[in-house]
C-alpha cells in the first residue's frame, strides 16, 4: 500500500475504480493541524471559530469574479463540476458561492431505488460506514466523534436509543452539490442545533483533531420511520455538521424540486429523496445514525470499507482498513433488515 500520509484514495462506486483525491488546501490544513494547533493554540482556536469561518467563506466565495469567465465550461470541468446537471442558467453563476450552491435536476439525474425500505444517500459525497457495537465487524473506536457529545449530552433519550447502532459518515468536498436530501421517509421527532467550532473535514485534519465532528456546530434531526408510509427502519438521526468556511446549514425542505422551501419542525412528514437543507460552500459532513439491528448496509459499500489495496488516510489514522466510497445523492446506502435485497428498479 502507498503511504496514506501523503496520499488519499477512495473507490468510485459507479466504476469501481480506485481514485486519488486532490485535497483542497492540503498543505495549509497540515500546517494548521500539525503546527499551529500544537505551538500556537490561541491562533488555532481563532482559525476554527465562527467569526473566522465566516470571514474565510466570504473572501473565498462572495466576491464577484474579477472578469467574466471566458470559458465557464472549462472552469467548471476543472473544478469537477458538471454544468449539464445545473437546474439554473449558468449565466447566473457570478460568484463562487452561486456555483457551489447550485441546484441540479436531481429527479432526472439522481434516481432512487424502488425498494420502500431503502435508505438513500443524503448527499453527493464520499461515505464511510461504522458501528458503535463492539461485537460488530464495522466497529470503529473514537476519533470521528464522541457519541453522546455528537447528539448532545443533554439528549439522554436519543443517546440511549442509538447506543450500539450503526452509522454512516458522508464527507462533502467543495466541488460537490451542497444540498442534503432526506435519506428516509418519516416524521420529524425532534430537531435541534448544537453550537461548536468549525474544524476542517479534510481527512488529515479529522485524524489529527480528535473527535472533530462532535466539536463542530451541527444540526440534529431525528426521523421516525415506523409510521404509516414511512421507510420502516426505526428512528434515524441525521446530523449535519458545519465545517471550515461553512457559515450556515439552512433547513429548506421541499417536496417538489426546490419550490416552496420550508423550515423543519417536529411532527412534519418528510418524503425520502427530497431536498432538506443547504450547506454553505466549503467542505462539510452529514452523519446518519441508526438503531441497532434495523438497517443492513449495501454489500459493495461494506466490502470497500475493508479494502487493503487503497491508500486512505483514515486507514492510517484509525489503524485499520477504512476506505471511502464516492456515491450519488439518493443512491442506495442500505435497507431495512426485514427486506430481502437491496437491488431492484429505480424511480425518479
Amino acid at each position: 500500500m502507498m503511504n496514506s500520509k501523503t496520499l488519499h484514495q477512495y473507490i468510485d462506486r459507479a466504476s469501481a475504480r480506485v481514485m486519488t483525491e486532490t485535497l483542497t488546501a492540503d498543505p495549509v490544513i497540515r500546517a494548521v493541524y500539525a503546527g499551529i494547533r500544537d505551538n500556537a493554540p490561541l491562533v488555532f482556536n481563532l482559525l476554527v471559530s465562527k467569526r473566522m469561518s465566516w470571514v474565510l467563506g466570504a473572501l473565498s466565495y462572495d466576491f464577484p469574479f474579477r472578469r467574466p469567465l471566458r470559458d465557464p465550461l472549462a472552469f467548471l470541468k476543472a473544478s469537477g463540476i458538471d454544468l449539464r446537471e445545473a437546474a439554473d442558467d449558468p449565466a447566473s453563476f457570478t460568484t463562487y458561492r452561486k456555483i457551489f450552491e447550485r441546484r441540479i435536476r436531481y429527479r432526472e439525474l439522481r434516481p432512487m431505488p424502488e425498494d420502500p425500505s431503502a435508505v438513500v444517500s443524503p448527499a453527493d459525497a464520499k461515505v464511510l460506514l461504522g458501528s458503535f457495537d463492539r461485537g460488530g465487524d464495522l466497529f470503529i473506536k473514537g476519533k470521528f466523534f464522541e457519541y453522546p457529545e455528537l447528539l448532545g449530552t443533554d439528549k439522554s433519550l436519543w443517546c440511549s436509543l442509538f447506543r450500539d447502532g450503526d452509522f454512516a459518515v458522508f464527507r462533502l468536498t467543495p466541488e460537490k452539490y451542497h444540498y442534503n436530501h432526506t435519506p428516509v421517509t418519516g416524521n420529524v421527532a425532534d430537531i435541534y442545533e448544537i453550537s461548536g467550532n468549525y474544524h476542517s473535514c479534510n481527512p488529515g485534519a479529522v485524524v489529527r483533531e480528535v473527535t472533530p465532528y462532535s466539536k463542530n456546530r451541527r444540526v440534529v434531526t431525528i426521523l421516525d420511520t415506523d409510521v404509516p408510509g414511512g421507510t420502516g427502519v426505526g428512528r434515524v438521526a441525521m446530523v449535519e455538521v458545519a465545517a471550515m468556511m461553512i457559515g450556515d446549514v439552512v433547513q429548506c425542505y421541499s417536496r417538489k424540486r426546490y419550490a416552496d422551501p420550508a423550515a423543519l419542525a417536529p411532527g412534519m412528514f418528510l418524503e425520502k429523496g427530497c431536498p432538506k437543507s443547504l450547506f454553505r460552500p466549503g467542505s462539510s459532513t452529514t452523519i446518519l445514525i441508526f438503531e441497532k439491528n434495523r438497517v443492513r448496509f449495501a454489500p459493495d459499500l461494506v466490502a470497500n470499507v475493508n479494502r487493503t489495496d487503497v491508500a486512505s488516510r483514515f486507514s492510517e489514522g484509525f489503524g485499520r482498513p477504512l476506505v471511502e466510497t464516492d456515491l450519488a445523492v439518493r443512491s442506495m446506502v442500505g435497507y431495512g433488515i426485514a427486506s430481502r435485497n437491496c437491488g431492484g428498479k429505480m424511480h425518479l
